[in-house]
């Protein structure tokens, strides 16, 4: 969004037309709904910011429910926003932790220091970039004086009064669209100005869960966390938010139609593996947080599992046992890697829908399904892995 864009939104006739706005979805949406208020007479500016946030707002409603129906967007914030039952769980630390006012440096949109807000926190937001800082103050005014949203950079911002800071590093280019991933080196405040600062007060720095380890300091707990079965998130914790004895955490959470599920698997280091072991009557997908959190060796344990290969995070085991930290399938059978003799066999077995997972070769799996022209009623899960040198087809069912 241009700041042309989001002064003609924020007006009342704006705001107003925006609220009004029936769901824009599809790109056929977007084309009925700009022709129909360039036939009311209504600016291009207005009716560019008000068809691209009614876009937003629907896209957003994965990530912050019926809030996101009263908050505003770019592009860009959205895609980096804080989903906000995660960012009530960070808020709850330092709530928890004793801390009464928290800066939230690169607060983007708004997502984190909603959940900061929302438990009670007062909150210094500060955004380098005008547009996104002004979109910070809107989302975040209900609050009241219990937020100040301010336009500046994290290295100039005064944190005078604050007891704790929550810092999520611009990664990417600057931009309210398209951007692209940038080197540690180059983020916004960087690296290691993040780190010097996480030293000298507590806390929380929201990263990438892919960050390279070794960048990773000793004295921080490391958690990551992943939503609905995707790893969104490296934060690491410092000073009084940082718990004892932990320094590798893995948070999964699950989205069910019955309300969010939470489980978190903590310990001191990386956990060692277990053996590798024949393949079972179950075998065991690890959730993303765990395979980051190398605390794989733990969650077998708990499964009486072992792995199926040491390059590869399947564990196998004959134990009728599940756990929050994985995906579970009972093995059917296996069957041939090769092709042409495997959509024969799942033809035979009259499976015509069909999950197709994999790790270790190099598959795509749109292109495998329409390569075994599959027939029939049945459904079924396929595992293609390696197990030591042999590719291997593993037909199963989720438990």
């Amino acid at each position: 969004m241009e700041l042309s864009e989001l002064t003609a939104l924020l007006t009342p006739e704006g705001l107003r037309l925006l609220d009004a706005m029936p769901p824009v979805e599809t790109a056929d949406d977007v084309a009925r709904t700009v022709t129909r208020l360039r036939r009311e007479g209504h600016s291009p500016d207005l009716v560019s910011a008000v068809v691209g946030q009614a876009r937003l707002r629907a896209r957003a409603s994965a990530k912050f429910g019926d809030l996101a129906g009263r908050m505003l967007f770019t592009r860009a914030g959205l895609e980096q926003a804080t989903r906000l039952p995660i960012a009530a769980r960070h808020a709850a630390r330092f709530r928890d932790a004793g801390f009464s006012r928290v800066a939230d440096l690169g607060c983007g949109i708004g997502g984190d220091a909603l959940g900061l807000a929302g438990l009670g926190l007062r909150v210094l937001a500060v955004d380098a970039d005008d547009v996104t800082a002004a979109i910070a103050a809107y989302n975040l005014a209900p609050f009241g004086h219990d937020v100040e949203v301010r336009h500046g950079t994290a290295e100039e911002a005064d944190l005078a009064g604050a007891d704790a800071v929550w810092l999520d590093p611009a990664r990417r280019t600057p931009g309210h669209g398209e951007t692209t991933r940038t080197r540690p080196e180059e983020w916004s405040p960087s690296l290691d100005w993040v780190f010097d600062l996480a030293r000298r007060m507590p806390a929380g720095v929201k990263l990438g869960p892919g960050l390279d380890r070794t960048l990773i300091p000793d004295d921080v707990e490391a958690q990551w966390v992943s939503a609905d079965g995707s790893t969104v998130e490296l934060v690491l914790w410092s000073g009084a938010l940082a718990r004892d004895g932990v320094r590798r955490a893995a948070l999964v959470i699950r989205e069910r139609a019955d309300g969010t599920t939470a489980h978190e698997l903590t310990a001191q280091t990386d956990a060692a593996d277990e053996p590798v072991r024949a393949l079972g009557a179950y075998l065991h997908e690890p959730d993303g947080a765990v395979i980051r959190a190398r605390l794989i060796g733990e969650v077998a344990r708990s499964l009486d599992a072992g792995m199926l290969d040491e390059h590869i995070a399947y564990l196998t085991s004959d134990a009728a046992l599940t756990s929050p930290f994985v995906s579970t399938f009972r093995v059917r059978e296996v069957l041939p890697a090769e092709v042409k003799a495997l959509g024969k066999a799942l033809r035979e077995r009259g499976i015509g829908r069909l999950e197709i997972k994999k790790r270790g070769v190099d598959v795509d799996p749109a292109t495998l399904r329409t390569r075994l022209k599959l027939r029939g009623s049945e459904a079924a899960t396929l595992i293609l892995t390696r197990i030591g040198p042999r590719r291997t087809a593993i037909l199963a069912d989720r438990v």
